[in-house]
């Protein structure tokens, strides 16, 4: 049995004994300790009798005050107890400090656009699937924030952000959104991580502090899902995922099915005998 679960099993810690140890041999015993609890046993409840306390001084000259209030928030829900480790804190910083790299690499190519909800309502494809993606986490975060669930909401500000540095703006239109949707996301962790995201804000050539613009809200349009992803099978087996208008009829999806060049391998010029629709989920050919 290795150390670890020897000390898991047993409820035991890397607690007074080691740290009796280190303060004989003149070493600093917390920082060793904190090393040794992370490799091969349960972390000691954090205690001052114990000498394990974290100084939040000393954490926020590391990685500055925004990393720790990102740390702690996002740690668990907030009536719970969390596990204080440099990894988590390490985790919070990493992400704020992508995010001041994202920005930066786009601030001269959004800076000169201004935007409105006009300009969004002929999107189809990935930017549209974006600019949702960035008014569902919006709609999310209001309720979620409301019920003090911080690290839900920063969750998905997280999830979002992933999103956007996977989107690939071309075009004007598509800068707008890319720009809608990250002055979207510094609105939403502005609470959380207030000093970098009023210098990013001041950054994107914003005239005034964010809290003299209005918080925004959840554009329903946006929200409407236009098309979804349809699962096709023949005779059974999974051959494709076609695009299809939400809520279309079974001939409409018969007829988008097959016209797909994926499909025709497997449908050998033959048509199919019966036809399975599952209205938005599935559509199966016999052959």
């Amino acid at each position: 049995m290795k150390v670890s679960e020897f000390l898991r099993e047993n409820g035991l810690s890397v607690g007074d004994n080691f740290r009796l140890l280190l303060r004989k041999l003149g070493f600093e015993r917390d920082a060793y300790a904190r090393q040794i609890e992370a490799k091969v046993g349960e972390p000691a409840k954090m205690s001052k009798s114990k000498g394990n306390t974290v100084d939040p001084e000393d954490a926020v000259k590391r990685y500055g005050a925004d990393a720790v209030r990102l740390y702690i928030l996002f740690a668990g829900p907030v009536e719970k107890d969390f596990e204080w480790t440099e990894e988590g804190l390490q985790g919070a910083y990493r992400f704020l400090r992508r995010l001041w790299d994202f920005t930066h690499k786009h601030l001269e190519l959004l800076q000169p656009f201004a935007y409105s909800s006009t300009d969004f309502e002929a999107l189809d494809g990935r930017p549209a699937q974006v600019r949702r993606k960035a008014h569902q986490t919006l709609k999310k975060y209001l309720q979620q924030m409301e019920e003090f669930s911080f690290n839900t909401a920063i969750a998905g500000i997280m999830e979002l952000f992933n999103a956007l540095q996977d989107f690939e703006p071309q075009g004007e239109t598509e800068l707008k959104v890319l720009k809608e949707a990250l002055e979207m996301l510094l609105f939403m962790l502005y609470p959380m991580t207030p000093h970098l995201c009023e210098e990013l804000w001041q950054k994107m050539g914003k005239e005034k502090p964010i809290l003299f613009y209005p918080f925004p809200s959840p554009d329903e349009r946006a929200l409407q899902v236009q098309e979804i992803d349809l699962p096709v099978q023949v005779n059974g087996k999974l051959r494709a995922v076609i695009k299809v208008p939400v809520d279309a009829d079974e001939e409409l999806v018969k007829e988008i099915a097959l016209k797909d060049p994926r499909l025709s391998q497997w449908l050998a010029e033959k048509q199919p005998r019966k036809v399975i629709h599952i209205k938005n989920k599935l559509l199966n050919l016999v052959v």
